[in-house]
């Protein structure tokens, strides 16, 4: 009586049970369960009509709108493969993730089709290019194709360990990577964000993670079972979000440290708009202590801190709450939620392991590498078997994470491995560094870098974006870390910049900030 764990389960379940209840908001369109999984049936039978099979791929270029969302159900419930792309990259990077993907049908929204025509000709496997919105010349009209077709449909068995998604990488250093996400991966990864996160269908989550990231943490399929609201977010602003979390009456949003810095940083007249009680969980990079302080102070929100990669489906620890954390001071508990946590209960077992593969012991001080295994890591690499080998060396999947544990079980990040920066012998974390400077009343967002130093072989060098109308002081910022920090933690220079170069999911990208080393000078 074993049937596949897949998070297409969760919308035949959406359909029975909340079927007139809202489903989604997307500007002036609403929709209920009935009518959304309407138009995800029609939308399968369309790609069906295409010549789109089992393990044929459908990539995405669009924003968090109601017919990306579609995506996440038409696609995968006729067994095919949605490879959803960062809208922000440039067209070329979407050339080659589209060809090593073999993807043959593009689904884009109107602001991205003249961008992707300027390099539809280097497109080889795409036959069928669907505009989402907006008529377009040599585009296939989305809205008229699901008007068009019938809402019965083909449904193949559909295995769980067959593919779901392909999420590519970043790609900072090479090529990015096809991460292979299973129906399991993904069903694995809902259920067990639920069990931590438990949302009910009163719940309204507002769309501020980019869709593409992951599959949304697969928020894309967690609020669907339990029959809550997903509420669009196309554009990611300070008045936007407090617009529709006040309109929407907003419960639940997933946001990365910096939305969260944004957030918690904007005029009081919008903060002031915010509903009370609106659970976030915040993951992508870690968050500092103060970040989470101000948001739970301020707004009267609840932040919840998660770890996990795009290929770990992609939730693995969560900074989970204890009975004794209720007595402590608001500061005291932000340092602890700061942490990454615990293992979820579904994800599987995760260790802190030093370079011989022991963990490191539970004293908050030894440094090792974050390696899990479990039912959430992904199948792979797509079509790249010598970097799925070096990522699963011994049996485990590498996340390149340098973290410590705590006496209590809870894991601390110091860094990425590559970005832990040795000064004179000593290693030094940039997120403590990071964390302490963003205390400084004048800081907005700060990065920490190792750059060349002629004394300690490198030194840590601080990017910093002002609060607004704020001046910063190098000497007196120096005395303010100085007198917060070991001597030779201190940063030995200060770049004061208009904004920090980020991934498209909130991510700092520090090798971009050591590429500016020419012309900084450390002391």
């Amino acid at each position: 009586m074993e049937t596949p764990l897949t998070p297409v389960e969760f919308a035949r379940r959406a359909r029975s049970l909340y079927g007139d209840r809202e489903a989604v908001v997307d500007g002036d369109v609403r929709l209920t369960y009935a009518d959304f999984l309407d138009r995800c049936d029609r939308w399968s039978h369309a790609l069906q009509s295409l010549g789109v099979g089992h393990g044929d791929r459908v990539a995405y270029i669009a924003p968090n709108t109601h017919g990306h969302l579609v995506g996440y159900y038409a696609v995968p419930q006729i067994g095919a493969v949605i490879v959803p792309l960062n809208y922000r990259l440039l067209p070329s990077d979407w050339a080659y993730m589209l060809n090593h993907s073999a993807s043959r049908v593009l689904c884009v929204h109107e602001d991205f089709l003249d961008l992707v025509d300027s390099v539809r000709s280097e497109l080889a496997s795409v036959e069928h290019f669907v505009a989402l919105e907006g008529a377009h010349q040599n585009w296939l009209d989305f809205e008229a194709l699901v008007a068009d077709a019938d809402p019965d449909f083909e449904r193949p068995e559909i295995d769980e360990g067959d593919l779901l998604a392909i999420n590519y990488t970043s790609g900072t250093t090479s090529n990015p990577k096809g991460v292979m996400i299973t129906h399991r991966n993904a069903w694995v990864n809902a259920v067990g964000t639920l069990v931590h996160h438990p949302m009910t269908s009163v719940d309204r989550y507002l769309w501020t993670l980019p869709m593409f990231h992951a599959n949304g943490w697969t928020f894309v399929w967690i609020v669907t079972a339990v029959g809550g609201v997903h509420v669009c977010a196309r554009k990611v602003n300070a008045p936007t979000v407090f617009e529709l979390a006040s309109r929407e009456r907003i419960t639940s949003l997933c946001a990365a440290p910096t939305v969260l810095i944004m957030i918690a940083s904007a005029p009081e007249e919008l903060r002031g708009r915010a509903p009370g009680g609106v659970r976030v969980l915040t993951a992508g990079a870690p968050p500092a202590a103060y970040t989470i302080e101000r948001v739970e102070e301020d707004l009267g929100w609840t932040v919840t801190h998660v770890y996990g990669l795009t290929e770990t489906a992609p939730l693995i620890s969560v900074c989970e709450a204890r009975p004794e954390h209720v007595d402590l001071t608001v500061e005291e508990r932000a340092k602890h939620k700061a942490r990454q946590g615990v293992e979820l209960i579904t994800s599987g077992e995760l260790r802190v392991v030093d370079e011989s593969g022991v963990e490191v012991p539970r004293d908050g001080l030894t440094v090792g590498e974050i390696v899990v295994r479990g039912n959430v890591v992904m199948e792979g690499y797509y079509n790249d078997p010598e970097a799925t080998a070096a990522a699963f060396e011994g049996g485990w999947f590498h996340t390149g994470d340098a973290a410590v544990v705590d006496p209590d079980g809870y894991m601390l990040i110091r860094d990425r491995i590559k970005d832990v920066i040795i000064s004179g012998g000593e290693n030094i974390s940039s997120v403590e560094v990071e964390g302490v400077l963003l205390t400084h009343p004048s800081v907005q967002e700060v990065a920490v870098v190792g750059l060349p130093h002629e004394k300690w072989g490198e030194a840590p060098h601080a990017f910093v974006v002002p609060k607004a109308e704020a001046e910063l002081d190098e000497a007196e910022f120096v005395s303010f870390a100085r007198e917060r920090l070991a001597g030779f933690k201190v940063p030995k220079g200060l770049s004061v910049v208009r904004e920090l170069p980020k991934t498209a999911t909130g991510k700092i990208q520090k090798y971009v900030l050591r590429g500016r080393q020419a012309g900084i000078h450390t002391q």
